[in-house]
């Protein structure tokens, strides 16, 4: 049950005051004076006002005129961190007051705000300047579970390293999944056949602080609606984008909010396009980029089908289509290496217990006969490509992909044609296999990855060396730290199928955060830093996660998001438990800056996003 129904109302409900209350009572009809219960020197206060964001909250101005707003929001007890943000003038009259933001829940929150008001017709030179401090209660956080006992609604966040000071003012978001619940993929596509919309999990999208406590949290099921096929799906490919704003996709539409819970646009997907999922991103030039699939592709074979998670298009501001990048043309949709060697029990959040440790026949992976759909095989209308992330490089207006089912990260040009791929030799053919990087040491010394090329020395040697992704997550330019020719990307290697095989022990697995530098003239790739080798097992993620370098902080953050699941037979007994780490490092150091780990959750980690929400009330 959502007790915030019950619980409060849209105004001032649940509200303790400190100031002396000022009362309006005015009667009045549909057009006559405004009635309410003032607070304060101006109005009242308005809990979740747009319905979204439950600890979110909007002091009204009280038919006054506010400018050079300034708010604090008070750190809990003695440990708690403070959140101080102005407001401008105009985002004072978009919310009709003044916005609060990062309110604790279950709390009695102090809320310090300083302002001048006016009436319009006096002028700003009778402005009074006002200093008070409300006490305002936010509810507990409450979300859609099963309907049985559960440990918690959200992660409980533990800090295992302090944050260092550079951090203090940082937030992440945080997106989980949960998929066995009563109202998730009840739909799946027919008429062509295929397409991947059976994946519709409840997601769980909160933002916590450098101590891990929960600050903001989104309300998905003002949203999301189980009934309606336009409106269901993950909530998945978040992005902060330049004007402050958030952005995401859910399945066949995408999003644009602002951190207060304020729609900004909900729009389909173009009529040619279904199944958005993993990733959104806004590029250097205000347009977006999606992961998508074709909603109706004609095969060679004349088959119609529904394509799976192997189209990337760029949208303008407005929605309009600018570009496509239809990788089944591109790439090689019947290379099949990769999937043969892929554990079967965990295919990014196809999560099948029954399958774990089982891999895939080339009979079974080539069958004719087999389903469409989000399987694991070869041929469009099949998971062969699995993108799971798509980054803009403006420095030559292309792409870079990064394919699970390819364990390749790959650039793509404006002219659809393949500029480099990082990835394993093996199984690329014709001009696609002169595209692969050549692997060299720190002295540029070619590094020998064995006769397939897929077994390198860093596959075997504990300390670390060179190795490819394998079955890898969010591949990203780090555009600082990138010289003309010579381009540094990062990437979260998984760990599943490395070396094209499965090791003898499920407990041999592991993952890391990588950054490379790509030579893009001389064709060669070099090996900078990696993390996560040294935690072995406890810290492997054979599913999502992510690795982003922070400008703002000099560092690299990083979310080992399904740490726990490797062995997904134990998991599905009880045995172990997912415990999800969030890591930012000193760029090109393994110096921790912080370490929170995730406690008592049901939920699939899938990203963290260092986001800053008070940019948004400028």
């Amino acid at each position: 049950m959502r007790t915030r129904k019950l619980l409060f109302s849209a105004l001032v409900t649940g509200i303790i005051l400190s100031v002396a209350p000022t009362v309006m009572m005015a009667a009045g009809g549909g057009s006559g004076p405004v009635t309410y219960r003032g607070v304060g020197e101006i109005g009242a206060v308005f809990m979740n006002p747009y319905e979204i964001a439950p600890l979110t909250a909007v002091i009204k101005n009280g038919g006054y005129v506010l400018s050079d707003v300034k708010v604090t929001v008070k750190g809990k007890g003695s440990d708690g961190l403070d959140i101080a943000y102005s407001v401008s003038d105009n985002k004072a009259l978009l919310h009709g007051g003044i916005p609060v933001w990062g309110l604790y829940p279950d709390y009695e929150n102090k809320v310090e705000v300083s302002y001048k008001k006016y009436i319009s017709s006096q002028g700003k030179s009778k402005a009074k300047a006002v200093t008070e401090t409300y006490t305002i209660y936010a509810p507990p956080v409450d979300t859609y579970g099963p309907g049985v006992k559960q440990q918690r609604t959200l992660p409980k966040a533990e800090v295992v390293v302090s944050a260092d000071p550079a951090l203090k003012g940082n937030f992440y978001l945080m997106n989980h999944l949960q998929q066995v619940l009563p109202n998730a993929g009840q739909v799946v596509w027919n008429n062509p056949s295929g397409g991947a919309l059976e994946w519709d999990f409840e997601s769980y999208v909160w933002i916590i602080d450098t101590k891990g406590d929960i600050r903001w949290y989104l309300d998905t099921s003002k949203i999301r609606d189980p009934y309606n096929i336009k409106k269901k799906g993950n909530f998945m490919g978040f992005d902060q984008t330049k004007d402050g704003a958030l952005m995401w996709g859910t399945s066949q539409a995408y999003h644009k909010y602002d951190f207060m819970g304020r729609k900004i646009f909900s729009r389909d997907l173009p009529q040619s396009y279904i199944d958005f999922s993993h990733h959104l991103e806004e590029t250097s030039k205000g347009t977006y980029l999606l992961r998508v699939a074709s909603s109706d592709y004609k095969r060679v074979d004349n088959k119609n089908v529904r394509s799976v998670r192997d189209v990337i298009i760029e949208i303008d501001k407005d929605g309009n289509i600018l570009d496509e990048w239809r990788l089944m043309d591109i790439l090689d949709p019947y290379r099949d290496q990769n999937m043969l060697a892929m554990d079967q029990g965990a295919v990014c959040l196809n999560v099948d217990a029954s399958q774990a440790g089982h891999t895939k026949s080339k009979e079974e992976l080539e069958d004719a006969s087999a389903p469409w759909g989000d399987v694991a095989g070869v041929g469009t209308g099949r998971n062969w490509a699995h993108v799971n992330s798509v980054n803009y490089d403006a420095t030559d207006d292309s792409i870079i992909i990064s394919s699970r089912h390819q364990s390749a990260n790959i650039k793509i040009g404006r002219d659809k044609k393949v500029k480099w791929i990082l990835g394993s030799p093996e199984g690329w053919t014709g001009e696609l296999a002169k595209k692969v990087l050549t692997p060299i040491d720190a002295k540029g010394k070619k590094i020998d990855c064995g006769p397939s090329g897929s077994k390198c020395p860093g596959y075997l040697n504990p300390e670390g060396g060179f190795d490819w992704t394998w079955t890898q997550h969010t591949t990203y330019v780090i555009p600082q730290k990138s010289k003309p020719g010579k381009l540094r990307v990062s990437s979260f290697d998984n760990g599943d199928s490395r070396g094209m095989e499965q090791p003898a022990l499920v407990s041999e697995k592991y993952s890391r955060a990588v950054e490379y530098e790509v030579d893009e003239k001389a064709m060669t790739v070099k090996q900078v830093w990696e993390f996560g080798k040294e935690r072995g097992f406890e810290w492997f993620s054979p599913i999502t996660s992510v690795t982003e370098y922070i400008p703002e902080t000099d560092s690299m953050m990083i979310y080992s998001a399904t740490a726990g699941l490797g062995d997904v037979k134990a998991f599905s007994r009880g045995e172990t438990k997912l415990v999800p780490y969030l890591h930012e490092f000193k760029y090109g150091t393994k110096k921790s800056l912080l370490e929170i780990k995730f406690v008592d959750s049901g939920t699939i980690g899938y990203r963290a996003l260092k986001v800053n929400p008070l940019v948004s009330f400028k």
